[in-house]
């Protein structure tokens, strides 16, 4: 008997091992207390539990009731809400999940390389600024950097906190000062979700599906996933397609968000002709995955590096300039320049506030409808008269001005049918027009403006003071053909 009692024991043990065990009601990451959902739309949440599982949702005095699936993951719509106080989230299964001071408001994500990344601690007067930086109605969300070569249904770790001298050191400048602009135009809570990460291509950020229209993309995604994994190491994170959308991105979908603010291009410089087809083709994937409609996205045009050149000539800097202003053809986007912030010795200009600032003007314009000029001055079209052209620009609605006493504009180069450039001679003829000449060229083909890497003399501005953006008039091949 005193035998039996034992192996009884030890059965009734290993039953209990062999049993499923339940599985508590739990949430992405991305859902914590502090968070902000989108003010005015349905917002998904979902999670896991176990198959069959009954989940019940609580907020602002409404229920809402689904079930899991038998993947063990359930999905739900939160109704709409508009700004107003905190509110408590109520999640329910065999356990239940509290989520307080939660706000209504706008979500954005920011995301790109490391002119997204870098942080309010290494941006211009970092002192002043985190000091400053009190704004319990913006709220933080970092995504971890990781790496994945599928698809992951959750990030490592995270969750939102509250925008503070304590929490905003690390936070991206970029992110924060565009935050901060929306916050005190609109007076509303906002909530920053940062996804970015330092000396990345644009392929890292779209998805398998994306990658496999582009041939230029797709053929190195297919020959790194069979390379070892110490060999692929040293190239995933900057090269591989889709590592950083399937680890960062992919798990936050589909969040409900306002919309998306990027600066990235640095690392693609030198292959414009395929930027042309992944930058669109990454905004259309990501709205796309998200299923919110063509939602704002809002870019920055690569800012001013390198040392001033003393002749007029060819610039991958400025080719992939080109490729982002061409971008704008798609509905929805904007553009914020930086031509004139940058440092020549740094790619990382410090100056964020007024990325931040331009970048929350095209927010204003077109994520909030609101009547402002946001857009620089942008080339419309050239007409050849004698020996000058004559070059109209969009300027949205403002009219053209010159930063300078005399009124003289840098930055214009003018060619022949030779194709040789040489520097002009630019007059103000109106509100939206210049007059380009040199007494080297009789026969005007083509006009450049601020075609360099650091065109650093650039004084041809709106009466917003947003600078007027780069330009060729030609396609003849340039430094990366």
């Amino acid at each position: 008997m005193k035998y039996l009692g034992i192996r009884i024991f030890i059965l009734n043990i290993c039953i209990c091992f062999l049993l499923p065990a339940k599985a508590e009601v739990r949430l992405p990451h991305i859902f914590s207390s502090n968070m902000v959902l989108q003010q005015g739309r349905e917002n998904p949440i979902w999670g896991w539990a176990d198959k069959g599982e009954r989940i019940t949702l609580e907020i602002d005095g409404k229920t809402i009731k689904t079930k899991t699936g038998q993947d063990g993951k359930w999905k739900a719509l939160l109704p709409v809400m508009n700004y107003g106080n905190p509110h408590t989230l109520i999640i329910k299964g065999k356990n239940t999940l509290q989520l307080d001071n939660v706000l209504i408001g706008e979500v954005w994500v920011c995301s790109g390389q490391s002119n997204m990344g870098m942080t309010v601690q290494s941006s211009k007067d970092a002192e002043k600024e985190i000091a400053s930086a009190n704004y319990p109605q913006i709220r933080l969300f970092s995504v971890p950097k990781a790496l994945a070569q599928s698809p992951r249904e959750d990030i490592e770790k995270g969750s939102w906190v509250e925008c503070s001298p304590e929490n905003i050191p690390g936070f991206s400048a970029a992110g924060y000062f565009f935050g901060r602009y929306i916050h005190q135009q609109l007076n509303v809570p906002v909530g920053i979700i940062n996804s970015s990460v330092g000396g990345t291509k644009i392929q890292c950020w779209m998805s398998e599906d994306a990658a496999q229209n582009d041939p230029d993309v797709i053929v190195p995604y297919k020959y790194m996933k069979e390379l070892a994994p110490e060999k692929v190491e040293d190239k995933i994170r900057n090269e591989l397609a889709s590592v950083l959308f399937n680890s960062m991105i992919y798990p936050i979908i589909p969040y409900g968000i306002k919309g998306v603010i990027w600066y990235q291009g640095e690392s693609d410089r030198g292959r414009p002709e395929q930027y042309l087809r992944t930058f669109p083709g990454l905004i259309n994937d990501w709205r796309k995955h998200w299923m919110q409609g063509d939602f704002p996205f809002l870019f920055v045009s690569l800012a001013n590096y390198r040392n001033p050149v003393d002749e007029p000539g060819e610039s991958d800097w400025a080719e992939i300039r080109e490729v982002q202003t061409k971008t704008l053809s798609l509905p929805n986007t904007g553009m914020a320049l930086a031509i004139d912030i940058g440092e020549a010795n740094d790619i990382h200009p410090k100056n964020k506030q007024e990325v931040g600032r331009r970048l929350g003007l095209n927010a204003m314009k077109i994520a909030y409808n609101k009547d402002i000029v946001c857009s620089s001055p942008i080339f419309s079209s050239m007409q050849v008269e004698g020996n000058h052209a004559i070059v109209r620009f969009y300027t949205d609605g403002s009219s053209l001005m010159v930063k300078d006493r005399y009124g003289y504009i840098k930055g214009f180069a003018i060619a022949g049918s030779d194709r040789k450039f040489y520097w002009a001679k630019a007059e103000l003829l109106n509100d939206q027009t210049v007059k380009v000449y040199s007494n080297k060229v009789n026969h005007p083909v083509a006009v450049r403006y601020g075609w360099a890497n650091n065109p650093s003399d650039l004084n041809l501005f709106n009466l917003e003071g947003l600078p007027a953006n780069p330009f060729r008039t030609d396609d003849w091949p340039g430094i990366t053909k």
